[in-house]
């Protein structure tokens, strides 16, 4: 089954976007041992999309120009532990363990990317979104005013009058199950940044519920209301309103009907669900019954760019992972020179 239009040229963009990048961005690959990330690192850097570094034993067949650093011979470890020591020891964290966690390939990556000496990650080819992530908070940290870490999907629909040219946001789709209004704000906010840098258009941001503008109320729809009212007070230029339906928020006549005077409605590009539950049912139902493509997840929210990967990726999985998170890295490193 051929993809969506929408989904090509999502990839088609930023494929462009980091073949012009200059200089490339160096990307670690916590899992040299696998044949996947093996052939994906040699073809972005084929394709000379990024500077693809693999992490762990070297290969026994390295492609040309990928670089393998292996952490039990590296020369970096001390340095790598003593930032993990720094970061950790306040929980108890001692300078033998930090060593030890510095020697993980995977730990080794994230510290690679707190220490400037690499641009982004992508890992998790063989291991949890739950180890990943926590690699991540562990090692790079978050933004600073970002207390949670939370994952996107870019929705590839078959109508480019949905969200931005047949693309939305979708979140959080994979890792909050169920976060409370300040964290409902937090994932909007990182959300509408996420596509800020990946859509390059300004997010129109839904908060979904059962219920549009208290026509149904409960406690779940309460939690949408006031996650509205502290993203306007943190993030007060950002377009934002709920609690919507889903079918308000994209729908125009029905988002005029049942919320007039509402400019998001009808017109969302970006959806924050209230859970974990409905999110997820919700981006495989519209996923396999919609004939519409996922791209992601992407992890949002750290303070540099590490992205994690399913366990049944695919070789072409890894390679759009690697392309999103150099974007990312990128627009990391254009904020920290404003």
């Amino acid at each position: 089954m051929s993809l969506p239009q929408s989904a090509l040229d999502f990839m088609a963009a930023h494929i462009e976007r980091a073949r012009a990048q200059r200089p490339k961005m160096r990307v670690v690959f916590p899992e040299s041992d696998d044949p996947r990330v093996i052939a994906a690192a040699e073809r972005l850097k084929r394709n000379g999309l990024i500077e693809p570094i693999l992490i762990g034993p070297k290969p026994a067949s390295l492609p040309a120009g990928v670089e393998c650093i292996d952490p039990e011979t590296s020369p970096n470890v001390k340095k790598y532990a003593a930032i993990f020591f720094e970061r950790r020891r306040s929980r108890g964290v001692t300078e033998v363990e930090s060593r030890m966690m510095a020697l993980k390939p995977l730990y080794f990556a994230k510290l690679m990317v707190a220490a400037g000496d690499a641009d982004g990650c992508v890992g998790g080819a063989s291991t949890t979104t739950a180890d990943a992530v926590r690699a991540g908070i562990r090692c790079i940290g978050t933004q600073p005013a970002v207390r949670t870490v939370s994952s996107v999907f870019f929705l590839c629909v078959r109508n480019p009058d949905f969200g931005h040219r047949g693309v939305l946001a979708l979140s959080d789709c994979a890792i909050n199950i169920e976060p409370n209004p300040s964290q409902l704000a937090d994932i909007a906010i990182a959300t509408a940044q996420s596509v800020r840098t990946l859509l390059r258009t300004e997010p129109i941001v839904a908060l979904l519920s059962f219920s549009t503008k208290g026509s149904g109320k409960h406690k779940a729809s309460e939690k949408v209301v006031e996650a509205l009212r502290i993203v306007r007070a943190r993030a007060p230029e950002l377009h934002i309103d709920g609690e919507l339906q889903a079918d308000a928020a994209l729908v125009p006549a029905v988002g005029r009907s049942k919320a007039p005077g509402s400019t998001v409605a009808g017109n969302a590009n970006t959806l924050i669900f209230p859970d974990l539950a409905s999110a997820n049912i919700a981006c495989k139902m519209v996923e396999r019954l919609g004939d519409a493509a996922t791209i992601g997840p992407f992890l949002q929210g750290l303070a540099r760019a590490g992205n994690d990967l399913s366990r049944g990726c695919s070789v072409d999985d890894i390679y759009n992972v690697g392309v999103i998170t150099a974007i990312q890295a990128e627009a990391f490193l254009e904020k920290r020179g404003q």
